[in-house]
């Protein structure tokens, strides 16, 4: 059986970013990979506090992505729920952060 040769490994990029990426791809790779990095929490057994701790950087990704599209789209459409999303998550947010604060309490 053929060995592989495993030894650059560690030179990929874990974003999976591509050598045509524009700026927006490459700030979108960024995005999911810190969102799903960070949605990676320490499960308490809570069903409800597991929910709001997972649900905080998901929300989180939203924005970051909502953001990248406000720097780098042009569709007003889509410039306008980018605005929504980052303003209905940030609230989102806080209440949930605010949740969990009170579990903690």
């Amino acid at each position: 059986m053929a060995q592989m040769d495993h030894s650059n490994h560690g030179d990929m990029d874990p974003s999976g970013a591509q050598p045509d990426d524009t700026p927006a791809t490459t700030a979108y790779r960024a995005a999911m990979v810190d969102m799903h990095m960070n949605m990676d929490v320490e499960y308490t057994n809570d069903a409800d506090v597991d929910f709001m701790r997972g649900m905080i950087p998901h929300h989180q990704g939203a924005i970051d992505m909502a953001r990248i599209v406000l720097e780098h789209g042009s569709d007003p459409e889509v410039r306008a729920l980018a605005e929504e999303v980052i303003t209905a998550q940030e609230a989102e947010i806080k209440m949930m952060e605010a949740w969990l604060a009170e579990q903690d309490g």
